[in-house]
């Protein structure tokens, strides 16, 4: 990534991520963390519906198609959209380490315009974890996975308890959230973003 701030970069303490024993396996579909989330959720007319597979280590794929609720610019994708298709994407990397966090900072490039009606392909990975810091990486390619780069992104996670979510969140959500009897959805519907 171009210009990547010294917030992004590693301490020189931090450690190489290690994939948690019991994440999904490589090639699982992720599914949603949370169906009203505007990422990945199912339950989001306009959202994103982004789905992630795990990879091999600490890594992920994922792809969203530009839907027309998407564009900026008359027929190219908002890229406040793009920003969102990138954090729901290194976000879902966490659900690796079974570690639940937030976006702590974001920094994005837009390499190249996305067009409505084209899928994006995302690859994130974590690049390393210090004390509470999980540090990541992604880009988006158009084209295929091995496409041109339209976009990419740098990030910074910040481990937190399930009471941050509590103790900000709207009591409605957080009591169906925390009411909902399937436990690995339970646990995933406070995975990521503050």
């Amino acid at each position: 990534m171009s210009g990547t701030s010294a917030a992004l970069q590693p301490p020189a303490d931090a450690v190489a991520p290690v994939r948690h024993p019991e994440a999904p396996a490589p090639g699982e579909l992720l599914g949603a963390h949370y169906g009203r989330c505007f990422g990945c959720g199912g339950e989001q007319p306009h959202g994103l519906h982004l789905e992630a597979r795990a990879g091999e280590g600490v890594s992920l794929t994922a792809e969203f198609t530009v839907q027309p609720a998407h564009q900026g610019a008359p027929g190219l994708a908002h890229g406040g959209v793009l920003a969102t298709a990138l954090d729901e994407t290194l976000g879902s990397l966490n659900w690796l380490l079974r570690t639940i966090a937030v976006t702590g900072r974001l920094e994005t490039d837009f390499v190249r315009p996305v067009p409505v009606g084209t899928t994006l392909f995302l690859q994130a990975r974590v690049t390393a974890v210090a004390g509470r810091k999980i540090y990541s990486t992604a880009t988006g390619r158009v084209g295929g996975p091995d496409g041109p780069v339209a976009v990419r992104a740098d990030a910074l996670f910040v481990a937190v308890g399930v009471d941050h979510f509590i103790d900000h969140g709207r009591t409605e959500e957080i009591q169906a959230a925390m009411n909902d009897p399937d436990q690995v959805r339970r646990a995933r519907a406070f995975e990521v973003n503050p």
